[in-house]
């Protein structure tokens, strides 16, 4: 593994790190204002040259990033799913602060349904 690639290993591994860490901590705004620097660390490490080098090395540093990225994704589905459950809360106080009050106000009366009743027996 060449010293370019370690190197973008090593700064895509910490930027996981961080933002992992923002994640753990429901810090989403922090977290969303770390994808440009987790895709330039992509970049540069899919840019680096190879080399042959440390197999073991590169081993270590591919097994970091798939832990990090396999958790990463589990933090990034569970701040999704945070974020939606408030979206449906503020959404559904938006709705009850603007419905309208008073006796009948705002509903609507639903028509009866045709039924039709045979006389004979």
């Amino acid at each position: 593994m060449s010293n370019d690639m370690i190197a973008a290993g090593m700064h895509l591994a910490e930027t996981l790190e961080a933002e992992n860490a923002a994640l753990s901590a429901l810090d989403l705004p922090l977290a969303a204002g770390m994808l440009a620097d987790k895709q330039r660390a992509v970049a540069d490490l899919a840019a680096a040259k190879t080399a042959p080098a440390s197999r073991d090395a590169a081993e270590r540093m591919a097994r970091r990033l798939q832990a990090l990225a396999v958790e990463n994704r589990r933090l990034l589905e569970r701040a999704m799913a945070a974020q939606g459950r408030v979206i449906e809360v503020v959404a559904r106080a938006a709705a009850s602060a603007t419905a309208p009050t008073g006796y009948g106000a705002g509903r609507t009366v639903a028509r009866p349904t045709a039924l039709a009743l045979s006389a004979r027996a």
